[in-house]
């Protein structure tokens, strides 16, 4: 895998000797990723497609793990692994590959790796998925998290985590997504642990269906009634924030882009937002930036293969200046990258990862 040999620390300056030495903490489930792209159409049935590029990764909670380090946060994980070849994989590219901390992970004799394919296609995606629950570990894991400064969690209706409330009480800050309600209830209320997060981001149809609002930005301003900052994703048009604390809100459009494949980019836009926001970063420009990210990762296959990190923030910054016809306006919004980013890029876009486990370095 390719990295920085300087990795650009976004909280250099803002570091103390008794500060946590974990930036973000986040447990969940590890899949193995096969993606498949270069598809023509949704495959048919009785049929076979053939698609023009594929590439294998840790996906699942390991998306969101990867964009957070590799955007400079130091990032610990708590999941299991399979003690497969897949299991092994997965744990190698995240530890020696990312640089996560997997202290707080295990293997689990005997059980094997969730796989997901995903087929992407005009934009879209199609994912195909098995696996089997891992049996708990012995011990208190995960509901004794690290002490960080932020931790990532996915709410569920009816679920609440005993972990999110340790982390809230020790001073950690936590940001929220959510998945489709299954139930078709989008009962707020459900949302048991949401009293405990700091920050929630949901897409439009997410919010809209939480609050019975049919306008996103009105979707907004109600979940900022409930958690001091609320964040919709707005897909093509962007991303709009209600501060509930100050009042204040925020919108910015998307970055348009050719995009190859979706996977992840959701992952990408929180990771994104959680590092401005421990940064310190004005509430614009954290939708910005993470705004930016997301971009960057529908442009290459996969999820976690595709996450950006300031190399590829910093290339990209690069090339728009030099591009005819921009619009200076729009240039301004991410003025604030200047003095953040490295004084030289690499070549764009950078090869992130081997694109399958088939492959072993001499």
């Amino acid at each position: 895998m390719v990295h920085d040999n300087k990795k650009l620390d976004p909280l250099d300056g803002l570091r103390a000797p008794q500060d946590p030495a974990c930036d973000v903490f986040l447990t969940g489930t590890v899949f193995l990723d096969i993606v498949f792209t270069g598809l023509d159409s949704a495959p048919v049935r009785g049929t076979e497609s053939w698609a023009r590029g594929m590439g294998s990764s840790p996906g699942g909670v390991a998306n969101m793990a990867t964009a957070l380090a590799r955007l400079g946060l130091h990032t610990s994980l708590a999941a299991a692994f399979g003690d497969d070849h897949y299991g092994e994989y997965c744990w190698d590219a995240l530890e020696q590959g990312e640089q996560i901390d997997l202290s707080r992970s295990h293997t689990v004799p005997g059980w094997h790796s969730p796989v997901t394919v995903s087929m992407a296609y005009e934009g879209e995606r199609t994912m195909v998925s098995h696996g089997h629950e891992a049996p708990p570990p012995a011990g208190s894991y995960p509901n004794c998290p690290p002490r960080a400064r932020a931790a990532i969690a996915s709410l569920g209706p009816g679920s609440r985590e005993e972990w999110v409330l340790h982390a809230a009480d020790r001073g950690t800050k936590v940001f929220a997504d959510v998945g489709w309600d299954e139930t078709g209830r989008w009962d707020l209320a459900g949302l048991a642990d949401l009293e405990h997060c700091e920050a929630f981001l949901p897409n439009a149809e997410e919010a809209m269906r939480y609050t019975r609002t049919d306008c996103p930005r009105a979707a907004a301003r109600a979940l900022a009634e409930k958690v001091p900052l609320a964040v919709v994703t707005l897909g093509a048009e962007g991303a709009y924030a209600v501060d509930g604390s100050t009042g204040e809100c925020a919108s910015v459009p998307a970055i348009a882009v050719e995009a190859l494949d979706p996977t992840g980019a959701g992952d990408v836009f929180v990771a994104g937002f959680v590092t401005g926001t421990l940064a310190g970063w004005p509430l614009a420009d954290r939708l910005a930036f993470a705004g930016l990210t997301a971009a960057l990762s529908v442009q290459e296959f996969g999820g976690s293969l595709s996450a950006p990190g300031w190399a590829e923030v910093a290339a990209w910054w690069q090339r728009v200046r030099t591009c005819r016809g921009q619009d200076l306006a729009a240039l301004r919004r991410y003025a604030f990258l200047e003095d953040l980013l490295p004084a030289a890029a690499r070549s764009w876009p950078l090869r992130r990862a081997v694109p399958t486990i088939g492959f072993r370095t001499p």
